[in-house]
C-alpha cells in the first residue's frame, strides 16, 4: 500500500468519525463527512466494503449514489432528535438569546435535512 493510500485511508477514518458525531450532536452535519470519507476510501476497496457493512453509513452512501434522497424514517428521526435536543438545550439555558440562536440553528438544519431528503434526477 502506497503512502498516498495510507494517508487517504487515515483521512477517511477521521472523516467517518466526524460524521458519526452527527449521531449524537444534532447540529453537526453527518452527510458531508460520510461522503468525503467514501471518496477517501475509493482506492481501498477493503475499507470501503467494511464501511458499507455498517447500515447507518451504507444508507447515506447508497442514497447519495442512487440519488434517492433520505428515507422518511431517517428524516423523521433526524428532525425529532434535532428539535428534542434543541428544546432541552433551550430549557436548560433559559436565556432568550440562546433560545433564539438555537431556534435559528434548528430552522437552518431542518431546511438542510428537508433539502437533502428530496430525490434528485440523474
Amino acid at each position: 500500500m502506497s503512502l498516498k493510500n495510507i494517508l487517504l485511508s487515515a483521512a477517511g477514518l477521521v472523516l467517518l468519525a466526524m460524521g458519526a458525531v452527527g449521531l449524537v450532536l444534532p447540529v453537526w452535519p453527518t452527510t458531508p463527512f460520510v461522503l468525503a470519507a467514501a471518496g477517501c476510501f475509493a482506492n481501498n476497496p477493503k475499507l470501503r466494503a467494511r464501511v458499507m457493512r455498517i447500515s447507518f453509513f451504507r444508507e447515506y452512501l447508497e442514497n447519495y449514489r442512487d440519488r434517492k434522497g433520505l428515507s422518511k424514517r431517517t428524516v423523521a428521526r433526524s428532525l425529532c432528535f434535532l428539535w428534542g435536543m434543541l428544546a432541552l438545550s433551550a430549557t436548560l439555558s433559559g436565556r432568550v438569546w440562546v433560545i433564539l440562536c438555537l431556534a435559528a440553528v434548528g430552522i437552518g438544519v431542518t431546511s438542510h435535512i428537508l433539502w437533502i431528503a428530496r430525490p434528485r434526477p440523474r
